[in-house]
């Protein structure tokens, strides 16, 4: 019934690109007999090896009869001719061996992906070390039987869906809901060059010919992402990949397509950012450049990044100092022209850590248990925000015997004149996630802030939906017309909070808006909406958005989060039906869901299905058995 019914839902709407404006994928060999230089420059990068087959050469583990121990879990490797294995024992007794499918990177760690099902990849959770050459478990706090959502075998750890778009040119997930399987392709494992530059059949013909390419949305020599495009359009191309983000479309979009007409950029919430926007979580970089002076100034990814080795294009402190120096750079003309690679500057001895650049100015989480990512919004160190925002601060990083309040007070000596030490919207987000009733005004004022940067006033506008009323909808009501489509898309969510009639009112003329996050946000707000009648033009943007967004549900039926969007959405309609069987399907992929099982069991309650919703609790505290909501809920049902 469920199956019928989001299929009705997901009504999928046609490509909006004419198959004959796309060139062909080529491949990266195609490039290399006129591209030579760049072609073995990427060669050996990170691009090139994200994704790879599994070849003697491919594979840096030790195959050769190794053994791991841990989290539940205990693995043999070996490897014969015809392949890789390993040899899986699970916490429940059971063993299965596994092929590997192909490889996953290169250093520091390599991991290996296992084809579960016709189709289906899993990244399996114990990786290789290449640097203390070992085996490792990337979450040896966990110990997971099959059954768990978290398992490396569940939805979480799907390869099609949650990881390969990142890993491959030209990828397509292609996952069919009605037999849950995935018929993926790609037109390369591994970033290769048209991940970046697009399809290259077009400017191949335009080698051979030697004629300009004459054809709508390709630039003259036949790509779709113009050499020439901009370093905001380059910036956005690299943040495809290199952001925390909520794709649009199945798969990869064409290279060039603007950020924010394919993906929703993760804000800077709670749990992937510390208060002050200093990285939690892997959220991969581009959140985090968003709020770098670096990146309001001009900077693009390529002034300090080979895009072909995918390495710095200096050592050391000589990244920064091309910029940052008394010579500096005629490119960014704002800059300082003063000495920063020296002890007057940083304190420290020459040459030693402390002197180093990104020590001070990106510190570095760790993730993946060994792999160190710096974080990119090259802010000067603030340790004296600490205790009310809880981050970390790059002077107690290493100094880590000695207090915040130590480490700001020497700072305070060595810049006793400094401005760098003024109002933060870290202190705001901190104590708006503590009291986002109290913290309202200040919130405002951060949205309202030319001066901040964008990601900063929409997270504030973000962090406003918290106990937001239709007078912090008025509030934020000017901010729907912003410049910035991050801004106007999160004051489009503050809106829910004001009258029906207002939210259509103030709504309804951005189902015309330029960009698709936006377009895409309002969907939602209107979807029971007071509304009549429409016209003719506004009856067809609003159909075209609500397809819109369907799409990209339909997109994303395989994650368990997005059934609990339709099970929310079919709650808003009153179809009770397409609600229950959303949470069911929510559980079915994730049985950890324990917000969706409480949910099913409400529905039958409330549609005096009694037994059944105490099966469903029966059933759910199967699966999560210390779960106090479960049991509490149990017990609220009337007595048989």
């Amino acid at each position: 019934m469920y199956r019928s019914l989001t299929a009705t839902f997901l009504a999928l709407g046609a490509s909006s690109a004419s198959a004959q404006e796309i060139p062909d994928y080529v491949g990266s060999q195609s490039c290399a007999s006129c591209h030579q230089s760049e072609t073995e420059a990427w060669a050996d990068s990170h691009h090139a090896l994200a994704w790879t087959e599994p070849t003697a050469n491919n594979v840096v583990a030790d195959f050769d009869g190794t053994h791991f121990s841990g989290a539940g879990t205990a693995v043999a490797f070996s490897q014969n001719n015809s392949g890789f294995y390993a040899d899986v024992t699970e916490k429940t007794g059971e063993t299965s061996r596994y092929q590997v499918h192909s490889v996953v990177g290169i250093e520091p760690l390599q991991q290996y992906l296992f084809e579960t099902e016709p189709g289906r990849l899993q990244s399996f959770d114990v990786v290789w070390d290449d640097r203390r050459k070992e085996w490792f478990h990337l979450y040896p706090d966990q110990s997971l039987p099959p059954s768990d959502g978290l398992h490396w075998t569940g939805p979480y750890k799907n390869w099609n869906a949650r990881c390969a778009e990142c890993h491959a040119t030209d990828f397509e997930k292609n996952y069919r809901s009605d037999t849950r399987s995935y018929h993926s392709t790609q037109a390369e494992i591994g970033v290769g060059c048209e991940a970046c530059h697009g399809p290259g059949s077009a400017h191949v013909d335009w080698a051979e010919r030697g004629k300009p390419i004459e054809i709508p949305k390709l630039d003259p020599y036949g790509f779709t992402m113009a050499g020439d495009a901009g370093n905001e359009a380059w910036i956005q191309q690299c943040a495809s990949c290199h952001s925390r983000r909520e794709a649009f479309e199945d798969g990869n979009p064409l290279p060039g397509t603007p950020y924010h007409d394919a993906y929703r950029l993760s804000l800077l919430t709670p749990g992937l950012y510390f208060p002050d926007g200093q990285i939690r979580e892997e959220v991969y970089v581009y959140g985090s450049f968003l709020q770098s002076k670096m990146y309001a100034e001009g900077v693009s990814c390529t002034n300090c990044h080979d895009p072909h080795a995918a390495r710095l294009i200096a050592e050391g402190n000589a990244v920064c100092t091309q910029c940052h120096s008394p010579a500096g750079n005629p490119e960014f003309a704002s800059l300082p022209l003063k000495e920063f690679d020296s002890p007057d500057h940083h304190f420290h001895p020459q040459d030693s850590e402390g002197a180093q650049c990104k020590n001070c100015h990106m510190m570095e989480q760790t993730y993946m248990g060994i792999d160190d990512r710096a974080d990119h919004s090259f802010r000067i160190p603030r340790p004296d925000l600490a205790d009310e925002t809880g981050a970390p601060n790059a002077c107690t990083a290493c100094h880590s015997d000695q207090t915040a309040q130590w480490a700001a007070a020497r700072i305070e000596e060595w810049y006793p004149d400094s401005d760098k030490r003024g109002p933060h919207f870290g202190t705001s987000f901190a104590h708006a996630i503590a009291d986002p009733l109290a913290a309202r005004a200040s919130l405002l004022e951060i949205a309202t802030d030319q001066e901040q940067a964008d990601i900063v006033r929409a997270t504030a506008l973000y962090l406003m939906q918290n106990g937001a009323d239709a007078a912090t909808a008025a509030s934020a009501q000017p901010l729907l017309e912003d410049e910035s489509p991050l801004v106007r898309a999160s004051a489009v969510r503050l809106q829910r909070s004001s009258s029906a009639m207002d939210r259509v009112q103030n709504l309804i003329g951005m189902l015309a808006d330029p960009v698709r996050l936006v377009r895409i946000n309002v969907a939602p707000e209107l979807l029971n909406a007071p509304i009549a009648r429409l016209p003719d033009q506004m009856a067809e943007n609003m159909q075209s958005v609500m397809q819109d967004w369907q799409q990209q549900l339909a997109n994303r039926a395989d994650f368990p989060e997005t059934h609990l969007v339709l099970g929310g959405t079919a709650l808003t309609m009153r179809n009770f039906d397409l609600a229950k069987g959303a949470f069911q399907e929510a559980v079915r992929l994730d049985p950890q869901r324990v917000d969706a099982w409480m949910m099913i069991a409400r529905i039958q309650a409330a549609t005096d299905d009694l037994p059944g919703a105490r099966e469903t609790l029966a059933e759910a505290l199967r699966f999560n058995p210390d779960e106090a909501g479960l049991t509490d809920l149990q017990q609220q049902l009337p007595p048989q």
